[in-house]
């Protein structure tokens, strides 16, 4: 492999890297562990041990980003988790 095709690679990964946005869920006082958990699991696809973890680091942390992916993918997911009454954003 040449200098050039390796460089090339490289800010190709790097570029695929950059369009990638999140989903940042935050804490609030309103909503249950259990309804946070179940509402990840149904909207991001996490596992149950995902979707507990990631409500703990909300709990303690006051935000985690739960999802990482395409704007496409994540926006609808996003509107989701707000419709669902949920503290979430996407960046």
């Amino acid at each position: 492999m040449s200098t050039r095709e390796k460089i090339q690679e490289e800010v190709d990964v790097l570029e695929q890297e950059v369009n990638q946005h999140e989903i940042v869920l935050y804490n609030d006082d309103v909503n249950t562990f259990d309804f946070v958990i179940n509402s990840l699991i149904n909207v991001c696809d996490h596992s149950t041990e995902q979707a507990e973890q990631c409500t703990w680091l909300v709990h303690f942390k006051g935000k985690c980003t739960v999802k990482t992916g395409e704007l496409k993918d994540l926006k609808p997911r996003c509107s989701k988790l707000l419709e669902l009454g949920l503290s979430a954003e996407l960046v």
